[in-house]
């Protein structure tokens, strides 16, 4: 039963360890990690790391194509080896931008079923992205989203696109986010919804998740303290899931209602006490502290 409780954010094993917190969906929806989290000490111990990973309860990863030296056939063959499945990748920038065939075909060599843009692709300069996108940018951006769901669709492949914080500075009237939910098409591109980001750009993820049911097929789980928030130049101090801002009781609810599919913890630097340790904490928190 601890197995059970510790793999899943739902069934009736996990409802009834985690009283205080819904289930994702009334399905089973994998609780897994984005392993951007723990990069450093994948970068010095990349097998240990997985291992004790597994030991906390993960079961269900989110990673790179070539993740801390390691490319996608290595992990996927770590990965299976170790009984910790691996659908979902991050990729941006050339990969989506130049090579995306390329990126697309790798992808499905090793079993992946979805891809998600990490950052925005337009335009190609970081600084400029930091500075503000215009809202031709935005618009560039929704279009390349669409191009890009579109030949991920034709081999059987999601696409989807993570937020940070910086498509909720207003350009005018327009929230670039709103823009980029109304210019994608729902049937192409999914929406992997970053509630920590979310709420660091302040916005309401609640209130999201409410009006577009359906469009949030992946979540980030990620908490943070009031530090410095709200803010629109990806700055935050991240939290243990449960010790920061966020009320999970109304999120996870508005998640279920949402039709969520997949949830990835992803915590941000600076980690306080340790990448790992808040990865465990949180991943207790969030399986009713068992």
């Amino acid at each position: 039963m601890m197995t059970t409780r510790r793999n899943f954010l739902g069934g009736a094993a996990a409802l009834a360890a985690t009283a205080s917190l819904p289930a994702l969906a009334e399905r089973s929806v994998p609780l897994g990690l984005q392993l951007y989290t723990v990069r450093a000490d994948l970068a010095k111990d990349y097998d240990g790391t997985i291992k004790a990973l597994k030991a906390i309860g993960i079961r269900n990863v989110q990673a790179n194509l070539t993740m801390a030296g390691k490319n996608s056939a290595e992990q996927r063959k770590l990965y299976d080896s170790m009984g910790i499945t691996w659908k979902s990748i991050h990729a941006g920038g050339d990969g989506l931008r130049n090579t995306l065939q390329a990126t697309i075909d790798e992808a499905k060599s090793v079993g992946i079923t979805n891809i998600t843009c990490s950052f925005p692709l337009y335009p190609v300069d970081r600084a400029q992205i930091m500075a503000g996108p215009t809202l031709d940018d935005w618009k560039r951006n929704a279009e390349a989203f669409n191009t890009a769901g579109a030949a991920c669709k034709a081999v059987g492949i999601s696409f989807a696109y993570h937020n940070h914080n910086l498509e909720f500075r207003r350009i005018g009237e327009v929230v670039p986010y709103d823009l980029l939910l109304k210019e994608t098409d729902p049937a192409l591109v999914q929406m992997e919804m970053d509630i920590g980001w979310v709420v660091a750009g302040g916005a309401d993820p609640v209130a999201y998740l409410t009006k577009y049911p359906g469009r949030y097929h992946s979540l980030h789980i990620k908490d943070l303290k009031k530090d410095g928030i709200p803010n629109f130049s990806m700055k935050m101090t991240s939290a243990i899931i449960g010790k920061g801002i966020i009320d999970w009781k109304t999120v996870l609810a508005a998640a279920h209602k949402a039709r969520v599919e997949r949830a990835f913890l992803e915590i941000e630097e600076p980690y306080d006490p340790s990448a790992m340790e808040m990865v465990k904490q949180s991943f207790d928190y969030l399986h009713g502290r068992v």
